[in-house]
């Protein structure tokens, strides 16, 4: 049991970057911590980390020791959830990483029911437009939207979010309103940067796909900007409809090329490979999936719906 709980602080410790971190996490000194580390690297006869005054780095063979350890530990917890399945508590820390906008809109402000129903679990809600190295930042699950790009994750699809194509009463005033996807090339539109295709938008019409080169005055990366800006009259957006949601009911924004479906865009919860889902993780994913099917101004189709 012993080897077992250093194995453990290595892990920690490799995860976290920080012996201090660890100590933290544990209860315990970071001495402590160090001394069962360097007992680790004694027995093994090799070491296992690099230390130096700014950073911990592994070597070689701690990396190979790392990725060891992590299957045993992996195996351990396994064969004591299956024991356990079915009396595991939803209780503990959760660590939830989402994009700006949709963590904001889409998350946050649905957290309360959560947390009503599941008094035992506190929430950490990490928003950030890049992705999050869920290892390296301890992320139990991660929102992510459009094509997943890492293969070697735990993946659940959460169903699509529906796109618009919008634009103020006042901006189609003035400049008119694009009756076909080909026209919006006369039109300032608001062009969001990390999509892979950056200038081309995507629809689908009577079962064709259609793609056209869009341009205008303003380019960003944020989500949250693209909404501002459209809502300012600056252009139009092509954007989830749960982007503008009171703006839709009240009039502000329009929609327009109705008979023009824009591509949806996938939603998914990570998790990471190595790590067992806890009872929480599996509540919280369930969560999610339960309200955005019971709101259908979410815009958002449920996975299978």
């Amino acid at each position: 049991m012993d080897r077992l709980v250093a194995m453990a602080m290595f892990v920690r410790v490799v995860e976290s970057g920080s012996f201090s971190a660890v100590a933290r996490e544990l209860d315990t000194t970071q001495p402590n911590v160090s001394k069962r580390v360097r007992a680790l690297e004694a027995r093994l006869g090799s070491r296992l980390i690099a230390r130096s005054t700014r950073q911990l780095s592994l070597t070689d063979e701690g990396r190979r020791y790392y990725e060891d350890c992590r299957r045993i530990l992996d195996a351990v917890d396994a064969a004591e959830h299956s024991f356990l399945t079915g009396r595991e508590v939803v209780a503990g820390p959760l660590r939830v990483a989402a994009p700006v906008s949709f963590g904001r809109r889409r998350i946050a402000a649905r957290l309360g029911d959560f947390l009503d129903r599941f008094p035992q679990v506190t929430v950490e809600l990490l928003l950030s437009d890049d992705n999050s190295d869920l290892v390296a930042d301890n992320i139990d699950v991660a929102l992510r939207l459009g094509p997943l790009a890492d293969s070697g994750l735990i993946a659940r699809s959460l169903g699509q979010a529906r796109r618009i194509t919008a634009a103020t009463p006042g901006y189609l005033a003035r400049r008119g309103e694009p009756r076909t996807p080909a026209e919006l090339a006369g039109h300032d539109c608001l062009v969001f940067t990390p999509t892979p295709t950056v200038n081309l938008w995507h629809y689908r019409h009577g079962g064709e796909r259609l793609s056209v080169s869009v341009g205008g005055r303003v380019r960003t990366n944020s989500s949250e900007a693209i909404r501002e800006l459209a809502l300012a009259g600056l252009g139009i957006a092509r954007a989830p409809r749960w982007l503008f949601g009171d703006e839709l009911a009240d009039g502000r924004i329009v929609p327009i090329l109705r008979d023009y479906e824009p591509e949806p865009i996938p939603i998914h919860a990570v998790s990471p490979a190595n790590r067992r889902q806890s009872a929480r993780v599996h509540a919280f994913i369930d969560y999610l999936a339960s309200i955005w099917a019971a709101d259908p101004q979410a815009g958002i189709t449920p996975a299978g719906g």
